[in-house]
């Protein structure tokens, strides 16, 4: 059961990565008596890993048609913005006491690395320092599952698959809101910082215009 479980997560990963690398495309059928031969390993492990990839929702499996990768509608996205922004709101209001001033430091190097890189035009050291200034204060909860639906959100919204080019423009606007973030956090207004990543920095509504943009060859 152990080493079904190992083989299960594996190929849970790997077919991210497909995704992930465009490798399996949107709207693109999966074979999984293919999939099932070249891992070497019975469709069991490899049901189970599409099941899983179904229930995070990067794969439908639809009657009649079989397994193919999920698109990423308006509406999706929408969702997902709702979900992060209530879910890093409730954090930043509910444990933002614990929040250290070397924390808080290490925000703001993060947010420095995410301009230098815009300099650079590089949007994967954008991205991933960006994923780290947002760790900083999420990872102040312990709430394991909340964290779980935060990471398949975001990788939703930006992974899979990882496109290459970016919207400038609203990664620069998205830098300054995280300087608006840390001055809250800051001083110690965490209602404040609250409402703020909610209103605006997650705020489906507030970031129309650029998610209209980036997502315009997706949905």
């Amino acid at each position: 059961m152990l080493n079904l479980l190992s083989v299960r997560e594996q190929v849970y990963e790997y077919l991210k990565s497909m995704i992930n690398s465009g490798e399996l495309k949107s709207g693109e059928s999966v074979d999984i008596k293919l999939l099932a031969e070249k891992f070497g390993i019975s469709k069991t492990p490899l049901r189970d890993a599409l099941l899983q990839l179904e229930v995070d929702g990067f794969v439908k499996i639809m009657p009649r048609k079989g397994i193919v990768v999920a698109s990423l509608t308006l509406e999706d996205i929408k969702n997902y913005y709702e979900i992060i922004a209530s879910a890093e709101s409730f954090i930043v209001q509910k444990y933002g006491h614990k929040l250290t001033e070397n924390q808080i430091e290490q925000m703001r190097q993060f947010n420095l690395n995410m301009k230098e890189a815009l300099n650079n035009n590089d949007f994967n050291g954008y991205y991933e320092n960006n994923i780290n200034f947002h760790n900083i204060y999420i990872n102040l909860t312990d709430n394991k599952n909340m964290l779980k639906i935060l990471k398949i959100s975001k990788e939703r919204l930006y992974d899979f698959p990882r496109k290459k080019e970016f919207v400038k423009d609203w990664e620069l606007d998205s830098v300054l809101e995280h300087d608006n973030m840390i001055i809250l956090l800051k001083n110690k207004k965490f209602k404040e910082a609250a409402d703020y990543i909610r209103e605006v920095h997650w705020s489906y509504e507030y970031q129309h215009k650029y998610i209209l943009k980036y997502y315009t060859e997706n949905v």
